[in-house]
């Protein structure tokens, strides 16, 4: 690990030589997150590293999309192949897109055919907070939490708000919400459209196809939530669902998603919390161009309990779910399939003294694959009261999806293969916190993973093979801070991800990746942000993307009472640049979004 170990220290040196700060720096470390471990607790106490993001710092990012906001975050890398409602593809910490866990509400929610969630059609208007865990979780939740795990908590607003949007390439989009509550029951209900026009999607050197037509993008979307208190227990429901018509060259996608899920919760006695959830999760992607119709629903029933011990809280549960895919071509169907998994686990997290230990492991049986176990430990040391040290090594495990087991491929290429074995995974971490004169916070983190059987599509005709091994290490570091009416955040992030079987880097993961994010707050309320990224160079089919950089300009301007209007200049150098290998991207490009603020 020299050279992420090297990263870190230089990364250090220059970053402690920046402590003139001012005042009451924003701490992600104090907001309390459940999804590293499914204790509620600090994300600084974590013996991961764990980024929160409330409704106030999605709003002040200024994002376009969600995909946009994600691309922002240390250690996650995201790629599209086009504008607004293209594919696409997310890695954290240079793990396959697959490889991270996806809950929307608690809810699991990738595609038992594709493996990922298209986050594509997931709109912004409809979040209210979203947990980000690096590293494999799999000794908590299961399969596919690799490389770590994003979970989306929608809104559930208590009084109307609503934002119009209005942008280049003929965007325009309309969100609007509103809810009551009261000492028991609660009902939110919020609905939502957006358009673009779009540009070519598509290069003249893509080398499968090319249209300088324009590619748009439609999404409706709609969400609700309601809950009531049955005695001691709450009854809580939560439901979203969006429908996204994407053009591509060769015609359109219709892309449909749902998720909704039930739960009852509350305490058992003064130390005992628990919650049951009754859930369903479903996509459905129709493409009549290639007459090909298919998608995945997944039923899932979890029961997980929380329980305050005197040295410590121990976290205990189990799930069971059903997912079922299928595909249709020309030709008919080409396979539908259903699988179970049914999953116990326990974590223990105890403090002695500066130092809290946190195990954690699970067994999981699969219908189709056979049973596993993974496990976790991980080691805080609380330095003082502003720092602390963390190690910590966690086991992962992925069973492969219906497409990558049964889908007979494209013109004989990329095709599935029954005789997959699930990937198996093994990583360690080592990570630094600290704030800094109460003004700055400084998060520094090095880790290696080692990935069997990886899945790639690098066989005979790109069939789906288990490559012997891949190994992945990385380092990320992260300063922010505010000083009078300044605020900022400046991150860095090295990655290695390597077949080690042929020596190639794994695709579309750049080595070295940063972002400066300025912001200046007048005192009218009013706020002006500088965005400045780079991207290394990085692999492709057959290819290597340079790299780029891009600045970025936002604003914000309170109009009136509940009143705001807010502004992104995108790409202000017209920079030409490439995600994929033969897909564009959007040149300069101006965004608009009018907000009616809740009460």
């Amino acid at each position: 690990m020299t050279s992420p170990i090297r990263f870190t220290v230089l990364s250090s040196a220059l970053l402690f030589t920046l402590q003139a700060a001012a005042e009451d720096a924003a701490r992600n470390l104090d907001r309390v997150q459940v999804t590293g471990n499914r204790i509620a607790q600090a994300a600084g106490d974590a013996g991961h590293s764990i980024t929160v993001l409330e409704r106030a710092d999605i709003e002040a990012s200024r994002s376009i999309d969600v995909i946009d906001l994600l691309g922002k975050q240390t250690g996650i890398d995201v790629v599209r192949t086009g504008g607004s409602g293209s594919q696409n593809s997310i890695f954290i910490r240079g793990g396959n897109s697959n490889h991270a866990l996806i809950l929307i509400d608690g809810m699991r929610v990738n595609s038992a055919t594709q493996g990922l969630f298209d986050f594509a059609h997931l709109p912004l208007a409809l979040i209210e907070r979203i947990e980000i865990v690096r590293g494999p979780r799999a000794s908590v939740w299961g399969s596919d939490a690799l490389s770590g795990v994003i979970q989306i908590f929608t809104r559930a607003p208590d009084s109307a708000n609503a934002e119009m949007r209005l942008g280049s390439y003929r965007r325009a989009g309309l969100d609007a919400g509103t809810g009551i509550a009261s000492d028991n029951s609660r009902f939110a209900v919020s609905a939502g459209f957006d358009t673009f026009d779009g540009f070519s999607a598509t290069t003249p050197d893509n080398v499968w196809s090319y249209d300088s037509d324009h590619d748009g993008y439609r999404n409706e979307h709609t969400a609700l939530q309601a809950g009531t208190r049955i005695g001691s227990q709450n009854l809580a429901f939560t439901g979203i669902a969006t429908r996204g018509d994407v053009e591509f060259d060769q015609g359109r996608t219709q892309a449909d998603n749902h998720s909704w899920n039930l739960a009852l919760s509350g305490a058992l006695n003064p130390m005992w919390q628990h919650k049951l959830s009754l859930g369903e999760s479903y996509e459905k992607l129709d493409t009549p161009a290639y007459a090909s119709v298919y998608g995945s629903r997944r039923k899932s029933l979890d029961w997980s309990n929380t329980v305050t011990l005197s040295n410590g809280t121990a976290a205990f549960g189990l799930n069971a779910s059903k997912e079922s895919g299928y595909s249709n071509g020309w030709s008919g169907p080409e396979f539908k399939e259903t699988r179970d998994n049914h999953g116990v686990f326990g974590v223990w997290n105890g403090s002695y003294g500066r130092q809290t230990i946190e195990l954690a492991t699970r067994w999981d049986d699969n219908s189709q694959f056979g049973s596993r176990i993974t496990s976790s430990a991980a080691w805080v040391l609380q330095v003082s009261p502003d720092s602390h040290w963390r190690a910590s090594w966690g086991q992962g495990f992925r069973a492969p999806n219906f497409n990558e087991l049964y889908y007979p491929g494209l013109f004989g290429s990329f095709g599935g293969n029954p005789n997959l074995d699930p990937e198996r995974s093994q990583s360690l971490e080592i990570g630094y916190s600290h704030a800094l004169s109460g003004t700055l916070r400084a998060e520094f983190s090095a880790y290696r993973s080692r990935i069997d059987d990886l899945i790639a599509f690098e066989g005979v005709n790109n069939q789906a093979i288990n490559i012997q091994q891949a190994r992945i290490s990385g380092a990320e570091a992260e300063l922010s801070g505010t000083a009078g009416a300044w605020q900022w955040r400046t991150q860095g992030t090295w990655t290695q991800a390597v077949n080690e079987s042929t020596g190639n880097a794994l695709l579309r993961r750049p080595k070295i990746k940063g972002l400066v994010d300025v912001r200046y707050r007048f005192d009218g309320g009013a706020e002006l942000g500088l965005e400045v990224s780079g991207t290394g160079k990085r692999p492709d089919f057959g290819n290597e993307l340079p790299g780029y950089g891009r600045i970025d300009l936002t604003a914000s301007w309170p109009m009136a009472v509940r009143w705001r209007l807010e502004g992104r200049l995108e790409n202000l150098a017209d920079r030409d640049y490439r995600l994929v290998d033969g897909y564009a991207t959007p040149g300069r490009s101006l965004f608009l979004r009018l907000n009616y603020l809740p009460e």
